[in-house]
Parts: structure tokens; sequence; C-alpha cells
């Protein structure tokens, strides 16, 4: 039998892009035929998708991490890489995912909904996509981006009509064996349910799904005993059942304060569950309609104390039911009132349509984006100030590049330049020299900021050259007339020496040898 969990913690990462291809054409008497390197192709998403035949997390418990396919790289003749496969994961339906601070990502509910729960990267651009009038051959191509890395917390909520709550050993797996088909374990102890249990229950007209949850003590909602762990899964439950104990053999316990315990507890969960955690379209949790079973009424203690706690639990205005698990007494009576409430139930909520159905939900940009497409903050980094650039593209531009090609950085120069980076950065106070960080965290690309790196294909030296990044700089004009003073004085220096050795007799005379 498969071990029943609801709660994983599951590591994803989309496929990483295939890197583009920088490669030029060869042909008989075309030495130089053009660019013809290809694009890579994109990796491949991580998506969750609801499926009726998986019932349990245990396959995400034992195998947290999961990786998508990563694209091909792109080669020469214009062969595009190919794009890596999705990874699919099935999950059962009824999933909430969060993040490690318990924000609210999704929940999943109907068959054949999807997540995209990481993207795959997309695929860098080969140098026949990068030619333009003015570079007509490229000798850089952009690298793949890595795919989306996540962390997601999956938590089970069954998805069931009825839930059975109550003290442990008040016979609520007893009484859900009797009405249909599941077979739970039952002992003559306490905690005996350690997981939900789910049955089909059929009567006339009516069919409805019944969930057993773990026996609650008082203090569940606080996290003691089991009930915190499995008090979630009443959340999605049309019609609540407080099934009590009317045979209890302890003294102190009796069925109106268990009801009142179980309660109290239901209400304080109720109200520590977050307003974006309530399931659409239904009401809180307490204002659902509840049932109340007094169970064990076959044995003369049982029919005693439900005659004495009858009255006492009328006014609670909550139906009443005395049953019997063992000899199915009044279970017939409780399926059909049971089917009526949940078939009320079931009209009140609207179904959703064939488009929500399907749910693809992409990582949302980062707030304070809109109006631009980047933001620069001053801050520390290393000891001293810098600029730092952080948005979208110019992180995205910084994975794509091949820094180790002067071609490529002079490339990303100008898709910042013409982003408008070198102008805000003037408009902070940067100047000349300063330490500029484009990207989030430690990982980011560190330079120095050189305000004189304008302009574009016009500087283009040799394939995969740019003349910007060349050690040299250009005279200026006093510069040059220091240069030339100095050698005119050198060379009038040798004629003065060359005059003077010729008069002291050092140099022959040919006319006098001959």
């Amino acid at each position: 039998m498969a071990t029943f969990i609801d709660r994983a913690v599951i590591h994803v990462t989309g496929g990483d892009g295939g890197d583009g291809a920088a490669s030029i054409r060869r042909e008989k008497f075309k030495p130089l035929g053009g660019p013809d390197g290809a694009d890579g192709g994109n990796g491949g998403d991580v998506i969750l998708e609801v499926d009726r035949n998986i019932t349990t997390l245990m396959d995400f418990h034992h195998l947290p991490h999961r990786r998508a396919e990563s694209g091909g790289f792109g080669k020469g003749d214009n062969r595009e890489g190919r794009n890596g496969e999705d990874l699919v994961l099935r999950i059962p339906d009824g999933t909430v995912l969060k993040t490690r601070d318990g924000e609210l990502i999704a929940d999943l509910v109907g068959v054949g909904t999807r997540f995209v729960a990481a993207r795959g990267g997309k695929g860098g651009l080969g140098n026949t996509s990068l030619a333009s009038a003015k570079r007509k051959a490229p000798g850089f191509a952009l690298l793949g981006e890595p795919g989306e890395e996540r962390t997601l917390v999956l938590e089970l909520k069954s998805i069931a009509d009825v839930a059975l709550v109550g003290y442990p050993s008040a016979g609520k797996s007893s009484l859900i064996a009797a009405m249909s088909s599941a077979r739970p374990k039952i002992a003559d102890y306490p905690f005996t349910t350690l997981q939900p249990n789910l049955g089909v229950v059929h009567e006339q007209q009516f069919r409805f799904t019944m969930a057993d949850v773990p026996g609650l003590i008082p203090g569940a909602s606080e996290g003691k005993g089991l009930g915190l762990a499995f008090l979630r899964h009443i959340e999605r439950c049309h019609v609540l059942v407080h099934v009590l104990d009317a045979a209890s053999m302890e003294s102190d316990r009796n069925p109106v304060d268990d009801f009142r315990t179980i309660e109290n507890e239901l209400r304080q969960y109720a109200a520590s569950l977050d307003k974006e955690s309530a399931v659409e379209g239904m009401p809180p949790l307490m204002e659902r309609p509840g049932v109340i079973v007094l169970n064990k009424t076959d044995l003369p203690d049982g029919v005693d104390m439900s005659e004495m706690v009858m009255g006492e639990l009328e006014k609670t205005g909550m139906p009443i039911f005395q049953v019997s698990a063992v000899s199915h007494k009044g279970l017939r009576e409780l399926a059909l009132a049971l089917g009526s409430m949940v078939e009320k139930a079931r009209a009140a909520v609207p179904e959703p349509g064939d488009e929500e159905r399907e749910v693809v939900t992409l990582k949302p940009r980062m707030r304070g984006r809109k109006e631009k497409d980047f933001t620069i903050e001053k801050e520390q980094y290393a000891g001293h100030y810098a600029f730092r650039i952080v948005g979208d593209k110019p992180e995205r531009w910084v994975r794509q590049t091949q820094f180790s090609n002067d071609e490529a950085v002079g490339f990303l120069a100008d898709r910042l330049n013409n982003l408008g980076v070198e102008d805000e950065l003037f408009k902070v106070g940067a100047k000349a020299g300063d330490t500029v960080v484009i990207g989030p965290g430690e990982d980011a690309i560190v330079f120095d900021w050189e305000p004189t790196m304008l302009g574009g294909a016009e500087h283009l030296g040799a394939r995969g050259t740019d003349l910007r990044f060349e050690e040299s700089s250009r005279p200026t004009r006093a510069e040059k007339r220091e240069v030339k003073r100095v050698r005119t004085q050198e060379r009038l220096g040798r004629i003065a020496a060359m005059d003077e050795e010729r008069r002291s007799g050092k140099w022959a005379d040919p006319s006098k040898d001959d």
C-alpha cells in the first residue's frame, strides 16, 4: 500500500537554453559567404498537472529535485538547436502551491489543470540573427539563458464533500467503512487513523465522497496530536459531521463536552486561515452546514447517554442522528440527509468554465518596474559605493553575453546605451571610473564605468574584436606639440655633433685622400 504524504517541498529547475552559434559560410570562390550560425534551442519547462490517478505526494517526498531537459546548441549552416522537452509532474487534485514563507502561489483544482512551476531558459541567438546593415558578419553569438529555479511547498487538501471530525476512537473509521467501500484501519485504541481516508457513498439518487480525518484533541489547532497536520483536509468539504462517542468509557468526557471542544478547535483553525487560502465560491468554514452523529447507540450505555444529551445538543440547531456503525442503525437516514445537504451546497458553488480549467502561471515581473525597464540604486558594494542596475532586460542581456569576446561585450554596451542606461547613470550622479553592478546578489557583473564607451558598429575591428577595448589613447594637441619639440631638439643635436666631428678632422676628406 502506498504511503500517504500530503506535504512535500520540491526544488524545480527549468532546462537551460542552448547557446547560439557564431559561424561563417564557406564556399568555393566565396571565402566570406556571410554568417550562418543558427539559434540555440529553448529549455523545457517544469509543469505541474492535476491527474485523477494520483492521490499522494509520495513521489515528491522521495525525489524532491526535478529538472527539465536543456535545449540544444545552434550549429553552422543555419541548423537550429533542438528545444528541450517539458517535464510534466503529476499531482493530486486539490494541491496547493506555496512559497517557503507561506505565500499562496496557486490552488490546483480540476483534472487537467496545469501550472508552469519553472520556465525553461530561452536559446541564444546565432550570428545570423544578429547580423545587420552595419554589423554584416558578427563574430559572436548570444549564450542561452539558464532555466528558472524555484522551491515550492506542495500541500494536499482532500477533495471530499463530507468530513467526519471528532475525538479519537469516536468511531469515524467504522462509520466510513459501513457507509462506503473504504477499508480503513480499525482498532480499539486511540489514533488508529494516521491519514485521511476517502470513501464514496451511494444512496438512491445521491453520490458523494466522505473523508475520515484523524482524531482531534484539545489544542489540535495549535499543533497538539495529529489534528493540525490534517485539518487542511476539511477546508474543501461542503458538510461537517461531528461524530460523538455516546458510549465513552471515560468518566471525564461526555458527548456535549466533546462537541464543544471540537467546535472550538475548528473555530480557532478557521480564524488562523489566510483569506488567500479560502476556497473560492465556498462559505467560511464555520458557516458551512453541520450534522451531529451520536455513534455506538447499539450499546445500552450509548442509548442512555444519547437520551441524556439530546436536549442540550438540539440547542445547536444542527440535525442529530443516532446511529451505529456496527449494526448499521440509522445509516440510511444519515446518508440521505447528507446527500441532500451536499446537493444544495454544490448548487451554490459555480462550476468553473472550460477556459478556467487550463491554468498556466508565469513568474510575474518584480514590483516597481512598470514605468521603466530598469532601476539604478546606489549602495555599498565590497566596501565602497557602487551603482546597481536592476531590471529584466539588463540582467537577461548580461546572462547572454560571452565576456571573453570583445565584440560581444561591445554589443552589450550598445544595447545598454540604447535602453537609456548611460543617460540614467549621468542623472544619478555617476562619474567615470565609478563601480557599476548589473544584476542582484553577489553573482552580478561588476565593472568600472567608462562614459566614452558610446557608438556602435563603426568601432568594429577584426571579427570578434572591438576597437573601444584596445589599450590605446588618442594624444592631445599639446602632447603632439611636445613630442614634435623633443624630436626636433634631438635632430638638431645630432646635426651639431656631426658638424663638430667634421671640423675636428675626425671625418676623412675624399678629395685629399685620393
